[in-house]
């Protein structure tokens, strides 16, 4: 491929990555508008809209093999599953803190999350780490442990974010499916019990869609577009860039979510939480130092063909 097509391509992977990851900052202002509706009517809504919104994407791309493939394999079915209800969980509490004033632990859980990767790499995979990257991950957990400490209890939205993100990744790893068709298979297999609930809701006559502003009904709908369209935006950019550029990239998004917990909900920045993300942040410093050390290391030591 001619340099300069690789430069695009590289170029086109960086753009939808930044696309990917801005949005994923900016959600925490689309959940504040819903704040008005139960976290768990809105992820419903959530799995709901991103089905159908996908579905649609599949009807239109003419192309049910991969999925039709996947429905007949239990193996594939079972990953789907677990996946499903990690994600779930994922949205639930990402929705619940941020429209309950913790911003800010939700964006110290998608700072964690890279270094609870590598973590489950060493226990899951049986993965060995370099000397700075067990510095890095001593520190991030002497700054969670500071904070548990100082505040009294665990950072339960942050760890949970980070954990069941990270377990959803290494699942994910372990399947060959697209990213479209593995939010389809997930999101259907959590419609019927969603659609169920707000039945349910509907019945009690506590539902929210349809009740108030016209406005909060199409937040509601365009849940399923802000989910599906950063999830294919990523996908696109993991194909076109390195997973280093993508590693470092992956930081904008808690990073524009803890500006916006400052900044406009004035959530407080002082005392152990700041203490406790400057650890974090100076332990991902180090990992990805380390990581682009590395790295270069490995490509003088085997150097591309001529």
């Amino acid at each position: 491929m001619p340099i300069q097509d690789v430069i695009k391509t590289m170029n086109t992977g960086v753009l939808t990555a930044l696309g990917a990851f801005g949005i994923w900052g900016f959600l925490p202002l689309y959940w504040k508008a819903l704040d008005q509706v139960p976290a768990l009517e809105i992820m419903t809504h959530r799995i709901i809209w991103s089905m159908l919104f996908v579905a649609l994407l599949l009807l239109a791309r003419h192309n049910w093999q991969t999925l039709k493939a996947a429905l007949s394999s239990p193996g594939i079915l079972f990953n789907a599953l677990t996946c499903a209800l990690l994600l779930a969980l994922n949205w639930l509490t990402y929705i619940w803190g941020v429209n309950h004033g913790y911003i800010l632990e939700t964006s110290l859980g998608y700072y964690i999350n890279p270094l609870m990767n590598v973590l489950l790499g060493v226990v899951v995979l049986q993965e060995r780490l370099r000397p700075i990257q067990w510095l890095a991950i001593a520190l991030a957990a002497i700054g969670v442990i500071y904070m548990t400490f100082s505040y009294g209890q665990l950072p339960w939205i942050s760890l949970t974010l980070a954990t069941t993100f990270a377990i959803y990744s290494l699942l994910h790893k372990q399947t060959s499916l697209p990213a479209m068709d593995s939010l389809a298979l997930e999101t259907g297999m959590l419609f019927i019990p969603a659609l169920l609930y707000l039945s349910w809701l509907t019945g009690q006559g506590s539902h929210s869609f349809g009740q108030q502003t016209t406005e909060q009904d199409l937040l509601l709908i365009g849940s399923g577009i802000i989910t599906a369209v950063p999830l294919l935006l990523f996908a696109f950019a993991a194909q076109r860039i390195s997973l280093t550029t993508l590693g470092i990239l992956q930081y904008l998004g808690p990073t524009i979510q803890l500006l916006i917990g400052v900044w406009i909900y004035h959530e407080d920045f002082v005392g152990a939480r700041a203490i406790a993300f400057i650890m974090i942040w100076i332990a991902l410093a180090l990992y990805t130092m380390e990581g682009l050390h590395h790295h270069r290391r490995k490509r003088k030591a085997c150097p591309a063909p001529t």
